[in-house]
């Protein structure tokens, strides 16, 4: 088993270095030209895998232009544009009323704040802090996808199952000037390395502080199951 550092802050800082000399150029996945493009394609990523949201956006884009098109759109029609995006019919009913809302309460333009954002159909915390940190550079918290989720709880940052309070846990003891770097990071080495089911521990930059290092652990610290 794998060692923390003494404190949750110094473990977190550590894991950043670590995955920043691992992974020099990380960054968001989703493909978007404007802000209205990345809300729609963070609204599709839910359960969703990021390749097959580019996959679909890449005609979705090119058919659809603004928020006018998406709200007069007939369900139908975009759902079957969507058909292959986990739950689309009910993703596209999202995307109409959320640009429905841009259009009557905010002048067609995605709105730049947390509460607003989060009062658009099918949008939570994490989708709205995508959107302000890659649409309007506003970072005002961490971004817990199911990678950020899997590896703060198997690094020992936190015990917290649910999104909300993972983040604020992570945002107690992750430099805020790291807050966005640090869910790429996670993203990219839950995909690398750490994944979900048989994670490459023998593989991994953070096996030796970690506390759920597979076939020393007996515990995957993530589920809470036995390995």
């Amino acid at each position: 088993m794998g060692t923390p550092l003494e404190t949750r802050a110094d473990q977190a800082e550590e894991i950043v270095d670590r995955l920043e000399d691992a992974y020099p150029d990380s960054t968001i996945s989703l493909r978007y030209s404007n802000r209205l493009e990345l809300l729609i394609a963070v609204i599709l990523s839910a359960q969703c895998t990021d390749e097959r949201v580019n996959e679909e956006t890449k005609q979705l884009f090119e058919t659809y232009d603004g928020p006018e098109d998406y709200a007069n759109a007939p369900q139908e029609e975009l759902a079957e544009a969507l058909n292959s995006i986990t739950y689309y019919n009910s993703k596209a009913e999202y995307i109409r009323d959320s640009c429905e809302t841009i259009l009557e309460e905010h002048d067609g333009e995605v709105p730049d704040t947390m509460a607003e954002l989060t009062e658009l159909s099918g949008v939570g915390r994490k989708t709205a802090n995508v959107v302000l940190q890659h649409g309007h550079d506003i970072v005002e918290g961490i971004v817990v996808d199911t990678h950020v989720q899997r590896l703060s709880r198997r690094l020992g940052l936190t015990e917290e199952e649910r999104p909300e309070r993972i983040e604020t846990d992570l945002m107690e003891i992750v430099p805020e000037s790291d807050w966005q770097q640090f869910t790429h990071l996670c993203i990219d080495h839950g995909r690398a390395t750490c994944t979900a089911r048989n994670p490459d521990c023998a593989d991994c930059v953070l096996a030796d502080i970690c506390p759920s290092e597979k076939g020393d652990s007996e515990v995957d610290l993530a589920s809470g199951e036995p390995w």
